[in-house]
């Protein structure tokens, strides 16, 4: 009897099922680096594994295009909803395979021109002398009291 158990629990654990999560980045050029939560995992095209659903920061970055940092959302499919994950990967006799595949397109690069950075300049210098002009009133007035 013994034996019997043993043997059915071994054949079980050659028969329970898995999933699988894979998340492909494709951008458009190729080449970019990708950026997964901040830690790189590659130039484009890149496929990684992954264990959880849910918001996802992105960052890319190529010479000569826009660095382009966005976020996406990986929604939980029903076999990983509660209840049904169990079935799926314990009881489930064959591997589920969950891939996605994000694209994203890169912008070439466009060096501001020099009307815009003097304009940029200006406002801030104008913003910066407002905001110390009101410090500056406000510690007279602390001094006054």
């Amino acid at each position: 009897m013994r034996k019997l158990i043993l043997f059915s629990a071994v054949l079980m654990g050659f028969l329970v099922g898995c999933v699988e999560r894979r998340l492909t980045i494709v951008t458009e050029p190729e080449g970019a680096v990708v950026w997964l939560n901040d830690e790189e995992i590659g130039a484009s095209p890149v496929t990684v594994n992954f264990n959880w659903y849910g918001d996802y920061r992105v960052r890319l970055e190529k010479p000569g295009y826009e660095t382009l940092n966005t976020h996406r959302e990986l929604e939980r499919p029903l076999h990983d909803q509660p209840g049904f994950d169990f079935v799926a990967e314990v009881l489930w006799p064959k591997r589920i395979v969950d891939a996605y595949v994000w694209t994203f397109e890169m912008e070439p690069y466009q060096p501001p021109q020099a009307a815009e950075l003097l304009e940029q300049a200006e406002a801030m210098r104008v913003r910066a002398e407002n905001e110390l002009g009101t410090i500056a009133i406000e510690i007279l007035k602390e001094e006054q009291k």
